[in-house]
């Protein structure tokens, strides 16, 4: 028997894969990495590297923590994204002066340049979920708003 999206969870059907809130969120990230992917792809960067310009382009010349806690990502995580997007150009890793234990990321201008090239991503995006930018605003605060009871838990 198949669950449906309206049954209600009870003690009987709570381990049907289709009643898992991680599930759900799981395959959703799936669907849309791959929207994401499909759009990157024509800017030939991946989806992690994507988030790491983003940041970059809101604040250029930040720290690898800095960029790690926009992202909440480790720097174990961060540091072959960056050699990879150092390697393609997009931007330049150094060590702070003021503190040789921080290494700045700044964009070079192929890096900024990339920017005006993304441009057209989040409306793709957004037309490929077919949301109303109400529907998507909702769902972005009631994600975030579960991302930190998550790691108030943690």
């Amino acid at each position: 028997m198949k669950s449906t999206d309206t049954e209600q969870p009870n003690a009987k059907n709570l381990l049907l894969l289709d009643q898992q809130l991680c599930f759900a969120l799981y395959s959703a990230n799936l669907a849309l990495h791959k929207v994401y992917r499909k759009l990157l792809n024509q800017l030939e960067i991946t989806y992690p590297q994507y988030l790491v310009m983003m940041v970059l382009w809101e604040r250029d010349r930040v720290t690898v923590s800095d960029i790690g806690e926009r992202l909440f990502l480790d720097s174990a995580t961060l540091t072959p994204l960056l050699k990879r997007l150092e390697t393609a150009g997009l931007l330049v890793r150094y060590r702070a002066t003021t503190d040789e234990r921080q290494v700045i990321i700044a964009l070079t201008e192929a890096g900024r340049a990339l920017r005006e090239r993304a441009q057209s991503v989040p409306e793709a995006v957004m037309c490929a979920t077919d949301c109303s930018l109400d529907e998507i605003v909702s769902l972005k605060q009631q994600l975030e708003k579960l991302r930190g009871s998550l790691i108030d838990q943690i």
